[in-house]
């Protein structure tokens, strides 16, 4: 049985140098449709996931490409309005070994930031759906962005939905007058799943826990205190060596219990943009099939292999992420 998940966000265009150029050195660039919960989308859907996206984009060929980018993989694109205003964009130069990447994005006037609430029907978007996603970077683009993610969560509990959060604080966000942190502690008291770890919840709750295993235990607990819908703790560690030498591992809170991974190191970075997108996905399809020991597992092999895929989704299949799980990193041919 295919399982429903609803995603909720901003559809973007990157646009990137090729060849880990910079933008000084480029006369053309490469172009990608994404954003952070359609790329959870397309990532469940290539899983197999019955998956909607909902959003809004640009009432032109740039909005119909989107769209058509969206579809191809199989995902529900009935509920994406249109408007006048332009499709989000960033640019992005590719960084390697000791030179960092850069990203600077154009969206705060965007499509998105001017979608209107009222004319998103949740009632029906949500019916029969097993589990809604959301990040904070949507709250943080428009005070509408932020009025349609708060009714879709007062709905989506009403129907009593798994809700994953992903609350990333984004401070170049923002600009409308609210107070971030507030506003995420509001919309992740309706979440029942935390997809993060210390930074993210030291900037919810003002506190200053340590990034180490004690300190992510005790922040979760915490967590879990002030906020009582949080069940889960699902956290995405990052080792830098380099640009592109990078390694993750996954630890997580749950049923009073720490759990973590094994460490998974990509020495050849393709492209590190969505591979938290990609661990995200894969924890709710780990949720929907394993354990939450196995879907922790899951969720880690699918962030360290979308590092080898380039562009923003996560293309790899359900098998192609267990084969990682279960220790086929010789990245031999396949016949």
């Amino acid at each position: 049985m295919k399982h429903k998940i609803v995603t909720f966000g901003e559809v973007l265009m990157r646009l990137s140098p090729a060849n880990y150029r910079t933008l000084q050195q480029s006369k053309e660039l490469e172009f990608f449709f994404g954003g952070t919960e359609l790329n959870v989308a397309a990532s469940l859907s290539t899983m197999g996931c019955e998956v909607k996206h909902v959003s809004t984009v640009s009432n032109d060929f740039v909005g119909e490409s989107a769209i058509s980018y969206i579809k191809s993989f199989g995902v529900d694109t009935s509920f994406i309005q249109k408007n006048d205003s332009p499709l989000g964009l960033y640019f992005l130069e590719v960084g390697s070994a000791i030179r960092s990447s850069r990203i600077t994005y154009n969206r705060l006037n965007g499509s998105f930031a001017n979608i209107i609430p009222s004319e998103i029907n949740w009632n029906e978007i949500l019916d029969n759906c097993n589990y809604f996603h959301w990040t904070g970077i949507t709250p943080g683009i428009s005070e509408n962005a932020y009025e349609a993610l708060k009714t879709a969560l007062i709905e989506a509990n009403k129907k009593e939905i798994q809700i994953t959060a992903d609350p990333a604080y984004r401070s170049n966000l923002w600009k409308y007058g609210k107070n971030g942190h507030e506003v995420l502690k509001e919309l992740v008291s309706y979440s029942t799943i935390f997809i993060g770890g210390v930074n993210e919840i030291n900037e919810i709750l003002a506190t200053e826990f340590s990034s180490d295993k004690a300190g992510f235990i005790e922040a979760s607990k915490t967590l879990m205190q002030q906020i009582p819908s949080i069940k889960k703790v699902f956290d995405k560690v990052r080792i830098g060596h380099s640009a592109t030498n990078q390694s993750t591992k996954g630890r997580a809170w749950v049923n009073e219990t720490y759990i973590e991974t094994n460490e998974l190191a990509i020495e050849n970075v393709v492209d590190r943009i969505g591979t938290g997108d990609a661990y995200a996905a894969g924890l709710i399809y780990g949720l929907i099939h394993y354990t939450d020991q196995e879907a922790l597992n899951f969720a880690n092999a699918a962030c360290a292999i979308k590092h080898t895929i380039l562009g923003d989704i996560n293309l790899a299949t359900a098998s192609d992420i267990s084969e990682i799980v279960n220790g086929n990193l010789g990245g031999r041919i396949k016949r």
